[in-house]
């Protein structure tokens, strides 16, 4: 099976104002970045154990651990949780950047660290989505 098609089950596996949400936040992200890799993250551990809700991954970056290992991941990541859906920025060396540049203008979401939750898109004001997905799928210091 393809990741597109691992994308497309997971989605369609969703109530059906997420499903509507996510594609359209999908569509969004690869319009920003046509070509990019794409990522399906089941929320399993090694051992087959759930451990977080599942991931769909846009782009490429190489995370670097503190004891010197490293492993590639995604740029940017969606997914849906008990009260919406959640985008994720990785690679950001600043904890406060997203929610200082974006938070007081993105609308009705909780931005921390490398998250942003919210309840449904029509809670924010896509042109700010928008460029935080820009900003998220940036070639940056440590991205691929």
């Amino acid at each position: 099976m393809t990741v597109e098609q691992e994308i497309e089950d997971y989605v369609a596996s969703l109530p059906a104002a997420k499903q509507d949400d996510l594609r359209r936040l999908h569509a969004t992200i690869q319009a920003i970045a046509p070509g990019c890799s794409l990522w399906l993250l089941d929320g399993k551990d090694e051992s087959g154990k759930v451990v977080s809700n599942p991931n769909i991954g846009y782009g490429r970056l190489e995370i670097r651990y503190a004891n010197g290992t490293s492993k590639p991941f995604y740029r940017v990541g969606t997914s849906a949780n008990t009260s919406g859906l959640s985008i994720y920025v990785m690679g950001l060396d600043d904890r406060k950047y997203l929610a200082e540049a974006f938070g007081g203008r993105l609308g009705k979401a909780a931005v921390t660290g490398y998250c942003v939750k919210f309840r449904a898109l029509a809670d924010l004001d896509m042109g700010v989505l928008e460029e935080l997905l820009r900003f998220g799928m940036a070639d940056r210091e440590n991205a691929d």
